[in-house]
């Protein structure tokens, strides 16, 4: 369990920043984040908010101390490190009771300052790229952020796909639906574009294998942009499925067999195979070690 608490003994009426900062030892920018992200609780459990004073004994502190399950990076430098992650792995904790995600290999082999670059679903295998440094940590989200790193994805979709398609369909948060995590291509949402080129088509399954070239980044852009032209990614539990059967899926109501029936595979077939990009004058271009297939 990646978050554990640590208790000290409160100094009543103090309020919790500067008891934070004077009485724990912690710097400035973390106690404030521990506030920000709710990790300071009473001895009862309850969350103590910003400008709160202390009024009991003792205050627990939610730190997050990783574990490791032998996820080495593939990829490793003085500034930052790459790791090939398996499908269905969380990058990031959801909550203090999240068990095991990859920031967890992050922290264990690259230290506690290590954060991760950007994110991509759960559900998605292959490449994260992190960060070792705070300083590394802004430097490559500015280039993300600039588009001066190349993202290439694989998948497995439905149907046929022969020739290369250029998408560029405004994505916004989806109105109306059960789903609060879904987004949808609409004219009044961002600029978003998306190339795609065949790979190979299955005439057996009716299936097509593609690469994918996001040019924006936005919340599955990838997923949505695909399902905005009726080719599914094999395995999505959100997009070219009915919401009724989406919310069972996420509420985990409904069986493995029902979601591999109404998804057509056990795991959401994409995949981020590669990432390119210059760093400190030299040109980094590595591609995932995992094969993806049905």
């Amino acid at each position: 369990m990646p978050f554990k608490l640590k208790r000290h003994k409160a100094v009543l009426q103090k309020p919790i920043q500067q008891y934070l900062i004077e009485d724990v030892g912690l710097p400035i920018s973390m106690a404030q984040k521990y506030i920000a992200k709710n990790r300071i609780y009473d001895e009862f459990g309850n969350n103590i908010k910003n400008k709160q004073k202390l009024k009991t004994s003792f205050v627990d502190i939610a730190v997050f101390e990783p574990t490791t399950k032998g996820l080495k990076p593939i990829f490793q430098n003085r500034y930052f490190a790459i790791f090939d992650k398996p499908s269905g792995l969380m990058v990031h904790p959801t909550s203090r009771n999240t068990q095991y995600c990859l920031l967890d290999e992050v922290r264990y082999y690259l230290g506690e300052k290590a954060n991760l670059a950007h994110r991509i679903d759960a559900g998605t295998s292959g490449l994260v790229l992190s960060s070792i440094d705070k300083h590394t940590d802004t430097t490559i989200k500015t280039m993300f952020e600039d588009r001066q790193i190349t993202k290439e994805y694989i998948a497995v979709v439905s149907g046929k796909i022969t020739k290369n398609t250029v998408i560029n369909e405004p994505i916004q948060k989806a109105t109306n639906s059960l789903i609060g995590v879904k987004m949808e291509t609409n004219p009044q949402g961002k600029q978003s574009k998306t190339i795609i080129k065949p790979i190979f088509y299955d005439y057996k399954t009716d299936t097509s294998k593609i690469k994918i070239i996001p040019i924006t980044g936005r919340q599955h852009q990838i997923r949505v942009h695909l399902n905005s032209i009726n080719r599914t990614i094999l395995g999505d539990t959100i997009y070219g499925i009915d919401e009724t059967i989406a919310d069972k899926i996420l509420t985990k109501s409904i069986s493995k067999q029902t979601i591999i029936k109404h998804t057509k595979s056990p795991r959401l077939m994409l995949q981020a195979n590669r990432l390119k990009f210059v760093f400190d004058r030299k040109t980094y271009d590595i591609y995932s070690k995992q094969n993806l297939k049905l």
